[in-house]
């Protein structure tokens, strides 16, 4: 992957999940994800993917991947291809 752009409510929440899964912080929300962009309630799936969507273009990068909990102890990924790489 050349990008990850995961969904947190909070600093602590992402520095937890980066520390577990050993995620490249060069990498990864490379916008500052939602503490920095926001968590627009009911669109947070839709900020996530167009932020990626968006930095893969820039960067010219191939592969990127979106994740976001959902309630109940539940998660979503998904992964990107930019077509024009």
């Amino acid at each position: 992957m050349s990008l990850v752009e995961i969904n947190e409510a909070f600093a602590a929440q992402y520095l937890a999940v980066q520390k577990e899964l050993g995620l490249n912080p060069e990498i990864t929300n490379v916008n500052g994800g939602a503490v920095a962009i926001g968590h627009p309630l009911g669109a947070s799936g839709a900020r996530v993917t167009i932020t990626l969507a968006y930095e893969l273009k820039r960067r010219k990068a191939k592969y990127g991947v979106a994740s976001l909990c959902i309630g109940g102890g539940q998660g979503i990924a998904l992964v990107l291809e930019n077509p024009e790489v």
